[in-house]
């Protein structure tokens, strides 16, 4: 979908200072009160005939994911965040066969998974494991992506 209509719909539906990041859908905003999700699936749905599920993080939230980094000593290259909808449970996480896939990790945090891929993104084989098994209800960032989102949260 073109970005440029995304920011339209977002504005449409009375969201402030509406702006996006790359061609991805990542698009933050301003609100007196956060959206649900349900509303902005059924309004991209409508607008787009995309049926697509939205993830939602404030400020706050994005700046606590960051500091939560289990992987702080490792390189940014290669990390990335998946948020999911809903929170992982630990019986989620232990019903993964997650070792098959060394040296690729993950570490899970409430209702977002952190994913360290010396291989890329691209190459990844746990990537798309973890996402199969839990769901397919999550959107995976690369570490550059989550700060810059981050930091233009707040500014």
């Amino acid at each position: 979908m073109p970005m440029k209509e995304l920011r339209e719909l977002f504005q449409s539906l009375g969201l402030e200072d509406v702006r996006t990041l790359i061609q991805s859908g990542n698009v933050i905003f301003r609100t007196a009160s956060k959206p649900s999700p349900s509303t902005l699936e059924a309004a991209i749905a409508d607008r787009f005939q995309i049926t697509s599920p939205v993830v939602l993080r404030t400020a706050s939230e994005l700046a606590e994911i960051i500091r939560n980094d289990p992987f702080s000593d490792g390189d940014r290259a290669f990390l990335h965040v998946g948020f999911m909808v809903a929170p992982v449970s630990h019986a989620e996480l232990a019903a993964l066969d997650v070792d098959r896939f060394a040296p690729e990790r993950i570490a899970a945090s409430g209702t977002e998974v952190y994913f360290n891929l010396p291989w890329g993104m691209g190459n990844s084989k746990l990537a798309s494991y973890v996402n199969r098994r839990l769901g397919g209800s999550m959107t995976i960032r690369n570490w550059n992506t989550v700060t810059t989102l981050a930091e233009l949260s707040v500014a």
